[in-house]
């Protein structure tokens, strides 16, 4: 042990230390910046002699590493971060014992398929790095997913990818269709009578690339205003892009068509292709739109009907599309070949059963690999596989049009449309009536409600609105608007269904099932009614909410409307919170704030700010408070009563898929076991006050489960010398189970509190929470809980007065104990409310079990 300590001494002394000294005992090699090739040749001859666990190389100005960095056998982090390198040598693979390897802020194009011989790496960061191979799709998916695609390139044989998307896109007549069947055969004669496409037409187009074949996979979208934002659940990134426009009806509305591009396919390349008919000349502004959008390539003049200009765009298509990122990506050989058999396969779709069957056929073994396979083509688009869903996950559509031309059926279906987007199995049994949807309702059911296109009324069975299709007009009802709850949310740009997608989402708590119209809905749950409002002209959602639960409804609301936001690349939108001084409460326009303006204020402790009304000061906690529940980060999760009506309204919605199950006639299989889809955290913690009875029961459980094989983290074994509190107590707010000893000391502990608001900071405060509440605990009497209230008001008002005695320039670190204090006062009540409810059983009962019912309930939880 001394010996090694010395050696790692050495190294440490030897070069410029670039991270804290103190990590020296740990084993770290540490280099100073800019080095030459002979200094890290150095530097790795010193660091395999000494046997390093880990290597920093971040800053160094790193263009090439050299192969003698898989010497290093006994690395287990290396931080090659913010370098130039362009490319790492298969040596790397050789780092079996490996655990975080940091690569981020790099030049890597590709990574040698020699990475995935890395068993034992736990974190990978491959951020900012222009990598084309493996695939994003694959990339998106994390480590594992990266690691498997490199040993499946190891393993087998690769071919190269030379197949891409071309999506074409514009107003209805414009030429869409004409422009993708032109492209494909250019002797295409152009139909006067022709149908415009009504749902998604798929075509294939292949020329000649490098000795192969490059296959383009044209699609074609229909027009109608009714599928704009269906389309979008196919607008991919890795595609070009091709926006036809009509010059003679110069009806193309060019800034909402690329800025939907630009949401949703990360800056794909796009063209604009002017189709002049009867050589009708249309100029538009394309120095103002290359300003606006990166993406924005070229505009090229056509006129379809004569094959004017029709070259020039086939030139430019192939040269733009062989020029996408993955084009050219190595992929292995089996991938390819049940690439081609699905292909070559007639059917509209197969069983999943029958998919992990090809895959066998082609050298498949491990299921996962199939899997990510299946996942790989559904984000290309050659097939649809939503394996996240209980009931598609048990299909593969080879045909995607199979699939959205039935979604488009029933929304483009007039008798669905007279009925303001309401249908049921009867309407279905008219629509779907062809026999390739026999026996796939439950399915194209489940799709449309996959794409957010249609709900479930909740006491009508089986019947489902489109929201799409509902009046435009508002229904009539009251509204208290005296002390409402407020909130709105503003959009640079807003793309189209996002209330739509909303509405879907709450649909279990519409007001009467019967306050939901296009542009708005009424919901109400619990004595608490929220009225939620799009305004699509002034780009603009509002949101109101009256009664008794405002501020946990707001959160809820929030919270969907957020998933909703994030689907979308780069969305800009600002959420105002409006003013409450004096003059804005009484005002109907009251001035409001941006919620980030606000926690920005916040975090660099000026906690005023001033209203543009009224010019008095505003206290912007305060202001936070009024909306928000949790008041540390803007990305917080929820707190327990906000997550106990979270899962209220989940469990409403899984219902249906219930229903739908059931209704399907098929057995359910296990497909993905969920240990090798996630690891989970096998860590049980246990939260308490030292000393008195609490730590007595602790220890005594500790010996009981210790006993029994299972271990406890606790802070006095396991916090260690000179360990972080406050870490510490995080890691335990993060634990998968803790185990919490509720006493009146631990109520008005400012750690312990401390850990169980970090518990419920860190979602699913039930299912992660078992306490044990001790007698002196006062949480059953409303009267005795207001106490512990009343203990962290004072708690404040003495460390705020004793803070004005002092300078500001002195305060570092008392204004987060503050704010510290005031979230545990903000929380208490409703913390303590839930205790209240749960039966923790008493330590007696505990102690005479030996702790049966505590040790049964932690085990379904970790076997989850």
């Amino acid at each position: 042990m001394q010996s090694l300590i010395q050696a790692t001494l050495l190294i440490t002394l030897n070069f410029s230390a670039a991270r804290p000294s103190s990590n020296s005992s740990s084993g770290i090699a540490s280099v100073k910046p800019e080095m030459t090739n002979e200094e890290l040749l150095q530097i790795i001859e010193q660091a395999v002699r000494n046997k390093v666990t880990k290597l920093d190389l971040s800053g160094k100005g790193l263009i090439t590493l050299p192969s003698e960095i898989g010497q290093l056998t006994n690395l287990q982090t290396l931080y090659l971060n913010n370098n130039q390198l362009s490319s790492l040598p298969s040596e790397i693979g050789q780092l079996t014992n490996l655990q975080t390897l940091y690569l981020n802020n790099n030049q890597l194009s590709s990574l040698p398929s020699e990475i995935g011989q890395l068993t034992n790496l736990q974190s990978l960061d491959l951020s900012t790095n222009p990598l084309e191979s493996p695939p994003p799709e694959i990339i998106e998916k994390g480590f594992k997913a990266i690691l498997d695609f490199c040993r499946q390139q190891l393993e087998q044989k690769t071919d190269l990818l030379y197949e891409a998307k071309l999506l074409i896109l514009g107003e209805g007549g414009a030429g869409k269709t004409t422009l993708a069947k032109k492209i494909k055969d250019q002797k295409y004669q152009l139909q006067q009578d022709a149908i415009s496409t009504e749902s998604i037409n798929v075509i294939q187009w292949k020329f000649p690339f490098k000795d192969k074949e490059f296959q383009v996979n044209i699609w074609d979208f229909g027009s109608q205003e009714i599928f704009h934002t269906t389309h979008q659940l196919f607008l991919t990134k890795c595609s070009l892009y091709a926006l036809v426009a009509d010059t003679r009806k110069q009806d193309t509305d060019f800034y909402y068509w690329l800025n939907v591009v630009k949401l949703l396919s990360d800056d794909s390349p796009l063209l604009i292709i002017k189709n002049e008919i009867q050589d009708c000349i249309w100029e538009i502004n394309e120095p103002d739109l290359r300003r606006e959008f990166t993406n924005f390539k070229d505009t090229l003049a056509t006129n379809l009907a004569t094959n004017r200009g029709l070259q020039k765009i086939l030139n430019k298509v192939q040269h733009l599309i062989s020029n996408l990122p993955h084009v050219g990506t190595k992929l292995p050989k089996t991938w390819v070949k049940v690439r081609e058999a699905l292909e070559n396969d007639s059917h509209e779709y197969i069983t999943l059963e029958k998919y992990l069957s090809i895959c066998e056929e082609h050298g498949f073994t491990k299921q996962e690999d199939k899997l990510q396979l299946s996942g790989y083509l559904h984000n290309l688009g050659v097939c649809l596989h939503f394996q996240d869903d209980d009931l598609l996950r048990k299909t593969v559509i080879l045909n995607p049009t199979w699939g959205t031309d039935a979604v488009y059926k029933v929304l483009d279906n007039p008798q669905v449309i007279e009925k303001q987007g309401q249908f049921d199995r009867n309407d279905l049994a008219n629509i779907w009536h062809e026999e390739k949807y026999a026996n796939m309702w439950a399915e194209l059911l489940q799709l449309m409600m996959n794409f957010k296109l249609c709900y479930k009324i909740p006491s009508c069975s089986n019947t489902y609105i489109a929201p799409q299709l509902l009046s435009p007009n508002q229904p009539d009802y009251t509204w208290d608007d005296r002390n409402n709850l407020i909130l709105r949310y503003t959009y640079t740009f807003m793309p189209k269904g996002i209330l739509t997608r909303f509405i879907v989402e709450m649909h279990p708590w519409i007001e009467q099932q019967k306050l939901v119209w296009k542009s708005g809905v009424v919901l109400s749950k619990d004595q608490t009614r929220a009225e939620i409002i799009e305004n699509y002209n002034q780009r603009e959602i509002k949101i109101r909410i009256t009664g008794n639960r405002t501020k946990e409804l707001m959160a809820v609301l929030t919270h969907e409307l957020e998933k909703i936001h994030n689907s979308y690349e780069n969305l800009q939108y600002q959420t105002l919170v409006p003013c409450n001084c004096k003059e804005c409460e009484k005002s109907r326009t009251p001035h409001a704030y941006s919620i980030d303006v606000l926690y920005r204020f916040r975090y660099a402790r000026q906690y005023e700010i001033q209203c543009q009304k009224s010019f008095q000061m505003v206290d912007v906690r305060g202001l936070i408070d009024d909306v928000i529940f949790q008041t540390d980060t803007p990305d917080k999760e929820l707190n327990p009563q906000v997550a106990q009506l979270q899962n209220e309204l989940e469990q409403e919605r899984n219902e249906l898929l219930t229903h739908l199950l059931r209704d399907s006639n098929q057995e359910e299989k296990p497909i993905i076991n969920s240990q090798s889809a996630m690891e989970f955290n096998k860590e049980i913690f246990i939260s308490y006050a030292w000393g008195g009875e609490s730590e007595q029961f602790v220890n005594q459980l500790d010996e009981t489960f210790q006993a029994k094989g299972v271990k406890i983290i606790r802070d006095k074994r396991d916090l260690g010398y000179k360990g972080l509190i406050k870490a510490f107590m995080e890691r335990i707010g993060r634990g998968k189970c803790a185990i919490a000893v509720i006493s009146d000391k631990y109520l008005k502990s400012p750690n312990c509190m401390f850990e169980l608001v970090q518990i419920a900071k860190n979602s699913e405060f039930y299912n992660r929470i078992f306490p044990v509440v001790l007698a002196d605990a006062q949480i059953y009497r409303p009267v005795a809980r207001l106490q512990y209230i009343k203990h962290w008001e004072d708690e404040i008002k003495e460390l705020d007065e004793g803070m004005r005695e002092v300078g500001a320039a002195n305060l570092q670190g008392f204004r987060e104990e503050i704010d510290q204090y005031t979230e545990i006062r903000n929380t208490i009540a409703e913390l303590t409310n839930l205790l209240r409810d749960m039966n923790t059983l008493t330590p007696d009962i505990h102690s005479e079990s030996d702790f049966e019912e505590l040790l049964k309930a932690i085990a379904v939880r970790l076997d989850e």
